[in-house]
């Protein structure tokens, strides 16, 4: 059964890409862009006009050269110094990417700013959720993607050099509908127990274990998840099978998994609003969509014992925990993490997909130095809207990873070419 939802369209020393919002007026063909609200407009991708395909006729001119003033070393796995501003190219070029709601929000801000310093640059991001961004990038539909999952196996086979390059933070949070009910924490044995469908009333002995001294209503417990895929559920579900091994062995974790129980929502703000719609509910969305819905954010039980609430901090802590063995392709999970006090445990990066070389230097010259600015100016706008910020070793392997991409033979990220 799923429900249906009016949709509307509605982190951070470090961030990157971001997405359409008053460049609406003047899109190229391909995704269609949604005013910045705290609620998203439902579309389907289109293939768009300008996408990266291997028969556009672009070619770089000879001798071409980033203009950013970048330290950034052009060599694989090695860290690169961060720059401390970036000279943008005048560059008369759309660029076109779908994919995941998590990060819609700081994404159609950054492009909404991006606009007001490189306006020949127009930047079209459609809120699609994390599965479509991904079909959509492999498919080449799109110039760039959006996603908080990695690839499954099958897709890694079909481009197995894509940059992963993370560009904010940010937590899952649990959400409900508890009338007169507030200040809620939740232990991940509950959590689990809910969305299994063994835990079905508010009354149950394990919700009253973690909130004592909380009266609650005898009320039957509505589960709502994503109906699509979903980034946001790759995150929430890795979480899941870190903490219950019934879980891990029943469902797993994925962009889709067959939930136990429930009704659906398609993506975070379809989730919000049906929850909001429906008393004794409890669901799980993106932080900035429980608050923009005046939805409660509940405290979570982490590996060190800790009831923590989701935060800039608390996220951020998260990360810390696997900082030791970041792999170098940065694709990487934080969800539970085994160390820190104060560490949010529904915690995880969003990724932009990059293509390892373009046909369209202009195309790639385009994403480098948004990637830039998002990089060097994002931040401010990104911890506005609760998202975390990236680590400093996690910005700086970033930079190493995006100096390998090219354009015709010639690198286009960095000034080491």
């Amino acid at each position: 059964m799923q429900i249906a939802i009016v949709k509307k369209a509605i982190l951070a020393p470090c961030l990157i890409l971001a997405l359409v919002l008053s460049a609406c007026a003047q899109m190229n063909a391909g995704p269609t862009a949604t005013p910045i609200a705290m609620t998203e407009a439902a579309a389907t991708a289109t293939p768009a006009a300008s996408a990266v395909t291997a028969t556009e006729g672009m070619t770089a001119t000879a001798g071409m050269t980033i203009t950013q003033e970048m330290t950034a070393t052009a060599s694989t796995g090695g860290n690169a110094t961060l720059p401390a501003s970036c000279n943008l190219r005048d560059l008369n070029v759309t660029l076109n990417a779908t994919g995941a709601s998590f990060p819609n929000p700081i994404y159609q801000r950054w492009i909404e700013e991006y606009k007001t310093v490189n306006p020949n640059v127009t930047i079209n991001y459609q809120s699609t959720g994390s599965g479509q961004g991904k079909s959509d990038f492999l498919g080449g539909v799109t110039d760039f993607g959006g996603s908080d999952a990695l690839f499954t196996d099958e897709e890694h086979q079909q481009a197995p050099d894509t940059l992963f390059i993370p560009t904010v933070m940010g937590a899952v949070v649990t959400t409900y509908n508890l009338e007169g009910v507030e200040g809620l924490r939740f232990s991940p044995d509950t959590i689990a127990g809910i969305f299994l469908g063994q835990i079905t009333n508010w009354t149950d002995p394990a919700i009253a274990q973690d909130n004592p001294n909380v009266q609650f209503p005898d009320q039957d417990i509505t589960v709502v998840h994503r109906s699509d895929g979903s980034g946001t559920t790759f995150i929430f579900t890795n979480y899941l099978s870190k903490v219950s091994s019934e879980w891990a062995d029943k469902v797993g974790s994925g962009t889709a998994v067959e939930w136990p129980t429930g009704i659906g929502g398609e993506k975070n703000d379809g989730v919000a609003a049906a929850v909001q719609q429906t008393p004794g509910a409890f669901g799980y969305v993106e932080l900035i969509y429980a608050l923009a819905n005046n939805l409660p954010a509940p405290a979570v039980k982490n590996a060190a014992g800790n009831y923590v609430d989701p935060s800039l901090e608390t996220v951020t802590n998260a990360a810390a925990g696997f900082l030791n063995d970041m792999p170098a392709d940065l694709q990487f999970m934080v969800t539970n993490p085994p160390t820190g006090e104060n560490a949010y445990p529904i915690s995880g990066f969003t990724w932009l997909m990059v293509h390892p070389s373009y046909d369209n230097a202009d195309k790639a010259m385009a994403l480098a130095d948004f990637i830039c600015w998002a990089y060097t100016e994002g931040d401010q706008y990104a911890q506005d809207l609760h998202y975390a910020p990236l680590p400093t070793v996690v910005k700086e392997q970033a930079y190493s990873n995006l100096s390998t991409v090219q354009a015709n033979g010639q690198p286009v990220f960095g000034t080491g070419q």
